[in-house]
């Protein structure tokens, strides 16, 4: 009964759509660290508040971006940058508690009573391992067949990640051309020193853009994306071990012991310990 209750609370806790505060707060830190930091210096905000400068560096970065991209990445990619502030938290445990659910039905009723479920399953990786061996499919071509899935998931999470590398690559020297084609206006007015001061002053602005945008926006991003990446392949990793288990009739307490290594740290030594026990007792 309790085993039945965690299965379910583990459904339920699956992966869902959760602000990154760690993103929020980290954007947060670092611009207002640098607005705290104009102002204490006797700055204004208006100094750098200039559209012109957005508009040549950001312009500029995604022009150059588009040029080395294929189009496609580039508007997967996009699609992929509100999950930097609000991402699917991928839940191993939840993925364990559902597996053992269904290694213990297959245990009783065998593995074919698992069709009906195995079509239901929103997860289509999940889905489509599951189906596969409900199908009676042999171990090693359900592994060829769903490894290559994760390895194509992985090339598409790379593709979209160096977006932002190459956004972050463009944008500083993007910048420097803007802070130029400022300069170029400042050459036309020598003749008034106070405008000459004003204009190197505003010229300066599309490097501090093009800087701060690669730094804390872009380079960020792609860091983020590669690290959300790499939890959604180890979840499938995680899947596609329980499903060759549940095809090979291992009994699920040995599922559990060998499905919690993919939690590390955070499933405990008393409970790793729990598992082994129960499971040589069962297979004993």
């Amino acid at each position: 009964m309790a085993d039945e209750q965690e299965q379910q609370e583990g459904k339920a806790k699956g992966g869902s759509f959760k602000p990154d505060f760690a993103t929020i707060g980290g954007l947060l830190l670092a611009f207002g660290s640098i607005v705290a930091g104009l102002i204490m210096e006797k700055g204004n905000i208006h100094d750098v508040a200039q559209v012109t400068s957005a508009l040549i560096v950001l312009g500029g970065t995604f022009g150059a971006v588009m040029v080395t991209t294929p189009l496609g990445t580039v508007v997967g990619a996009a699609k992929k940058f509100g999950s930097v502030f609000f991402g699917k938290q991928e839940s191993p445990r939840a993925a364990i508690e559902e597996i053992i659910g269904y290694a213990a039905q297959a245990r009783k009723d065998g593995i074919v009573s698992l069709e009906a479920q195995a079509s239901a399953i929103a997860d289509p990786f999940l889905n489509k391992a599951l189906s596969l061996a409900v199908d009676g499919v042999e171990s090693a071509t359900i592994r060829d067949i769903m490894e290559l899935e994760i390895q194509i998931m992985e090339e598409h999470i790379e593709a979209e990640a160096r977006v932002f590398e190459a956004a972050g690559g463009y944008a500083p020297t993007i910048g420097i051309i803007g802070a130029v084609l400022g300069l170029i206006q400042v050459m036309k007015n020598l003749a008034d020193i106070d405008e000459v001061g004003r204009g190197i002053a505003v010229a300066f602005v599309a490097t501090i853009y093009g800087v701060a945008a690669a730094n804390i926006i872009f380079l960020p991003a792609a860091g983020k994306l590669k690290a959300r990446g790499k939890e959604a392949i180890q979840v499938r990793e995680l899947m596609l071990e329980g499903v060759l288990a549940i095809a090979n009739g291992v009994n699920q307490k040995l599922i559990r012991l060998k499905l919690e290594g993919y939690l590390g740290h955070k499933a405990s030594a008393k409970k790793k310990g729990e598992a082994a026990a129960e499971a040589v007792a069962a297979e004993a």
